[in-house]
């Protein structure tokens, strides 16, 4: 009987430890969402590479300015600056956790501010693989989690983590992140599409660390397998902390952004 009472005893701190796939994923989740906070504001460059499926190109070049927000999903404002026909083109994004974000596209050519409805969030941001909604920030609480198993990627420690979206109007049903151990950012993204089939794959790479603590990528290649079609973000001067403020972000400033 002893014997019995000393096996529970030591077994007791790895039953109640024991986690489920859910419990895991979400612990992921939640440890990369900690790790990126506190950045406050954040600015960089951007070169988008458009390639179709005959493999013509077209580049645009933009800027981003992003502002972290408590208690809410945080603020973002893309500005394209070349090619000419498409200069001055402005997009805000407001996140939020639950709630429909809030987006807004200025256009030059038409000379007004157009609201992207939440039932268009899955489709194409300014002719790329990107979606409106993967503009968004990744707030915890917009997906459940379900972690899946480890891996190994180029010679790195990964998670792989499977969400799905608790928002309406998603055109997914379901990603499949490889997040980095050591960095918890995602080294590659699968989406699923609303039929549950393989849609696009987003890689990462060249990540650097900011100010001891924040990381972020050098590139970001989405190549849509239905379509044939790849997108290519290049990024370079990441700044942070450069004193932004609500007022950076004002919807009826779009026409104004510079």
């Amino acid at each position: 009987m002893k014997k019995l009472v000393s096996l529970l005893v030591l077994l007791l701190p790895l039953m109640a430890s024991a986690q489920t796939p859910e419990e895991k994923g979400m612990e992921i989740a939640v440890e990369g969402d900690k790790r990126d906070a506190g950045f406050g504001d954040m600015t960089s460059d951007m070169v988008m590479t458009l390639k179709n499926a005959n493999g013509d190109v077209s580049i645009r070049k933009m800027r981003s300015k992003n502002l972290e927000v408590e208690g809410d999903g945080d603020k973002g404002l893309t500005i394209f600056d070349e090619p000419a026909d498409i200069k001055g083109t402005a997009f805000l994004s407001f996140t939020h956790i639950l709630e429909a974000d809030d987006q807004w596209l200025y256009l030059p050519a038409l000379k007004r501010v157009k609201r992207i409805s939440s039932k268009n969030k899955s489709g194409p941001f300014m002719g790329s693989e990107f979606a409106f909604e993967d503009l968004s920030s990744r707030e915890v609480a917009k997906f459940s989690y379900l972690y899946l198993r480890d891996e190994v990627i180029n010679g790195e420690e990964v998670f792989v983590v499977e969400s799905k979206p608790n928002y309406k109007y998603s055109g997914y049903t379901r990603l499949i992140a490889w997040i980095s151990k050591e960095k918890y950012q995602p080294l590659k993204i699968e989406y699923y599409d609303r039929k549950n089939t393989l849609l696009k794959t987003t890689t990462a790479t060249g990540y650097q660390q900011y100010m001891g603590k924040y990381w972020r990528p050098d590139s970001l290649n989405t190549v849509n397998h239905q379509t044939k079609k790849e997108t290519r973000l290049d990024f370079s001067n990441y700044e942070f902390q450069k004193g932004l403020s609500d007022r950076d972000f004002i919807k009826s400033s779009l026409k104004r952004a510079r």
